[in-house]
């Protein structure tokens, strides 16, 4: 019997287990982030183009020996051969990190062997050193860089792929100012049979100038149109931050299954781009009424 009297879920509950994202190369961060953060909290760390990918270990291992779970950003076309992401996974494991995000990478090129985040899934140097949890990108928008044709069809390749090959895998998602996207592309990837839990993306709170530029940077389409055509709900969104969303969000998911959220929701993943302090504040704010 259906449970007509059930509510969507409160901004609060929408809170709870959330992850976030920060750059590894903010030693200020790195160091404020295991006091500010709940134990078992996900961090996932990001990979700046150009960077060592062998400076992110130190910050890994110094976050999960403080009971927080790293999740290093791999960007596939960024590596630049097998042996380096051996040493990689390696040295992460050997830290006592367990999990990645494995993402294509904004590069025309690929630096060395591998083209996209299934390929890197494909060469099994990932699970050989130990690293068997993966999380992977989605976008309820569109990727500008990726053609629908191939972008449509590469999510259910590396979860088919995950699953015949004992990966535990979570899906993590762009950022969005709009909760119609989400809602959508929610149900598109259930009714696919696409069971996988799922990080909804989400902006922590900023200037209108911060949030426009990482939109434009990212290519979220619809999400553009919402901060340029509609001023009133961009003012909401510096003045409360992403609640507006998150209710917008709730409201179009359905009930609370009990501790759980709805369409297999595992929690709220938060792009910093107002800072890392501002935002853990404002969630705590949130979660605190």
């Amino acid at each position: 019997m259906t449970n007509t009297t059930a509510s969507a879920p409160s901004v609060a509950e929408m809170l709870r287990g959330f992850s976030i994202e920060l750059n590894p190369g903010d030693a200020k961060v790195m160091d404020a982030a295991p006091g500010r953060l709940d134990p078992g909290t996900e961090v996932f760390l990001t990979w700046i183009p150009g960077t060592n990918p062998m400076e992110t270990i130190a910050p890994a291992g110094k976050l999960r020996k403080a009971g927080l779970f790293p999740s290093p950003h791999i960007g596939a076309r960024h590596v630049e051969s097998a042996a380096q992401l051996e040493e990689f996974a390696s040295r992460l494991a050997g830290e006592g990190v367990d999990r990645v995000l494995i993402i294509g990478g904004d590069r025309d090129k690929p630096a060395g062997p591998f083209d996209s985040s299934l390929a890197v899934m494909q060469s099994g140097i990932l699970q050989k050193a130990g690293i068997t949890r993966i999380a992977i990108g989605a976008f309820p928008e569109g990727n500008p860089a990726i053609p629908d044709a191939l972008l449509v069809p590469a999510l259910p390749a590396k979860v088919n792929f995950a699953k015949s090959n004992g990966l535990q895998t979570t899906i993590v998602t762009q950022f969005c100012f709009d909760a119609e996207p989400i809602i959508k592309w929610l149900h598109m990837i259930r009714s696919q049979g696409i069971d996988l839990p799922v990080r909804v993306g989400l902006a922590g709170p900023a200037s209108i100038i911060s949030l426009t530029r990482y939109a434009l940077k990212c290519g979220v389409g619809n999400s553009i149109k919402v901060l340029t055509e509609k001023p009133a709900f961009a003012k909401l969104l510096v003045d409360k931050g992403p609640e507006p969303i998150i209710r917008d969000v709730a409201a179009g998911i359905g009930p609370a299954e009990g501790s759980k959220l709805p369409l297999g929701i595992a929690g709220l993943h938060f792009f910093v781009f107002g800072g890392f302090n501002k935002t853990v504040d404002w969630i705590q704010a949130q979660r605190a009424q």
